[in-house]
């Protein structure tokens, strides 16, 4: 079997190669469309990134002997899923306890980074303005008996609440399939000292905060946001800053990624990260090991774990 990996990945794939075909990417950057097609073209699986965007033109072009996308990504919203079903093309991600932490332990360095304003005070250390202990310099805000308010209550989302309560924190959240715990998206704004999002990019949670999501939230909250960029409509959230209604905001990911709002950029009470939620090593090689297991059980006719099209097994390219 023929496999293209579009970009080289931490961890193992050899594996992959001792009874298969493996190209890996020579270019360390996102491939173009066209390069991807001319690259992957006759191959059986591509291992992609979540840079690569891939519809059913792409897949098409690949040819009729693709069985398997397999997506270095918990989301795989880079992946026309609908078309790939139509095609038996079977569509795998990286969802596992090693990513969901990690997000989870970067989520909760922003929010402490964000709210004792540690990156502007270490800003301010480096250019010189430090003179000695003052009363009244970089004063923050306390998280303690604070209200956390999250956004999606999946893997991830239920341990960022588990590390809230080190800090004595009231969490609420929303939840797809409601419980008797979760509550409506609008009393959560309205409620909530922080909010961190936490869903799945699709048409439903593209831009979900604007104007008038921002208009919901509480005076001087903040908005931590590790899920995907679109999910905030940046120039809006840069609006909500401006008038002080948000106190501050922290951002790993972005919605024209890598390009990002210089307004926000250059607000002191923003923090920015180059989408690493989920850099650790202990992550990145759990993911690479699933990537490979998706690839490799999809070619013995198995089921894999983590496939994301669960509909298209019985009716997948052979």
């Amino acid at each position: 079997m023929k496999i293209f990996v579009t970009r080289k990945v931490p961890g193992d794939l050899e594996p992959l190669k001792k009874e298969n075909e493996v190209v890996i990417s020579e270019f360390d950057r996102p491939l173009t469309p066209e390069e991807l097609i001319e690259k992957a073209k006759g191959v059986d699986a591509v291992l992609s990134l979540l840079t690569d965007k891939i519809d059913g033109e792409v897949t098409d072009a690949i040819g009729p002997q693709l069985k398997v996308i397999s997506n270095y990504a918990v989301g795989f919203d880079n992946i026309n899923i609908t078309e790939a079903t139509d095609r038996g093309i079977v569509v795998t991600n990286t969802s596992c306890e090693e990513v969901d932490e990690a997000v989870a332990e970067h989520t909760w360095a922003l929010i402490s980074a964000l709210t004792r304003r540690v990156v502007e005070a270490d800003e301010a250390t480096r250019r010189g303005a430090y003179r000695g202990w003052e009363p009244d310099i970089f004063l923050g805000t306390s998280l303690i008996g604070k209200t956390l308010g999250i956004v999606g209550f999946g893997g991830i989302g239920t341990m960022v609440a588990r590390r809230a309560e080190g800090y004595n924190m009231n969490v609420i959240y929303t939840k797809r399939t409601k419980d008797e715990k979760s509550v409506d998206l609008d009393t959560l704004l309205a409620n909530s000292d922080v909010v961190t999002i936490h869903v799945p990019l699709n048409d439903e949670t593209r831009h979900m905060f604007n104007k008038e999501t921002f208009a919901k939230m509480k005076k001087g909250s903040f908005l931590i946001n590790t899920a995907r960029g679109p999910i905030v409509d940046e120039h809006d959230l840069v609006d909500a800053l401006r008038s002080g209604h948000l106190q501050g905001a922290a951002l790993d990911v972005f919605d024209n990624e890598p390009n990002i709002d210089p307004e926000l950029i250059g607000m002191p009470n923003v923090i920015t990260t180059p989408h690493i939620a989920s850099a650790t090593h202990e992550a990145r090689e759990a993911m690479t090991k699933l990537a490979v297991s998706g690839i490799l059980d999809v070619f013995a006719s198995h089921e894999p774990v983590n496939i994301v099209n669960k509909e298209v097994w019985t009716k997948r390219r052979e």
